[in-house]
């Protein structure tokens, strides 16, 4: 499979121009401070431009990993999600904004949520780059969203299909 198989979805422009506007909704909602936590390994490259455009609305961050893993090797979510480190996270007390790439079946969401709520968090928001209502099994979903899809798999910014893609300043599907 090479790069000529992805079919673009989103255009970079777009998700540019999406992620200023999460980052004015989010700044008006909420404290001048807010303590991020990034879910790694998919939202990496959204929460990098989202956390720049976060700063340049004057909101002061503190910003925190944790991994998370539903997909492994494939390309829908398996249902078990997997969390590691997240015992180093220090957000007690802290408004958190956790930052995602896809909320799809909404395990991943609700795991990460249950995460940081158990670590002392007094608030917890959720933005996701993509949102796939479709697919939905847990009653969760994020207070903010960038784009609603229908039930295709995606790769690029920051997506992956096993590691590869992730690179791609677009959002595509893989040629069926």
């Amino acid at each position: 499979m090479s790069d000529k198989d992805i079919v673009p979805l989103i255009a970079a422009d777009t998700i540019a121009e999406r992620v200023r506007a999460l980052a004015r909704e989010i700044a008006q909602a909420s404290a001048k401070t807010l303590t991020a936590v990034v879910a790694l390994d998919g939202a990496f490259v959204f929460a990098a431009d989202l956390l720049r455009a976060l700063k340049a609305e004057g909101v002061a961050l503190k910003v925190h990993t944790l991994r998370l893993a539903s997909y492994g090797q494939g390309t829908s979510a398996a249902g078990a999600v997997t969390a590691e480190d997240a015992a180093r996270l220090e957000i007690a007390g802290e408004d958190v904004l956790l930052i995602d790439d896809i909320v799809d079946s909404g395990h991943t969401l609700a795991k990460a949520r249950a995460i940081l709520q158990e670590r002392g968090a007094k608030r917890v928001r959720a933005v996701a780059l993509l949102d796939k209502p479709s697919r939905r099994q847990a009653n969760e979903r994020a207070e903010y969203a960038g784009f609603t899809i229908e039930d295709v798999f995606v790769v690029g910014y920051g997506m992956d299909l096993a590691g590869r893609y992730r690179e791609l300043p677009f959002i595509g599907t893989i040629k069926a």
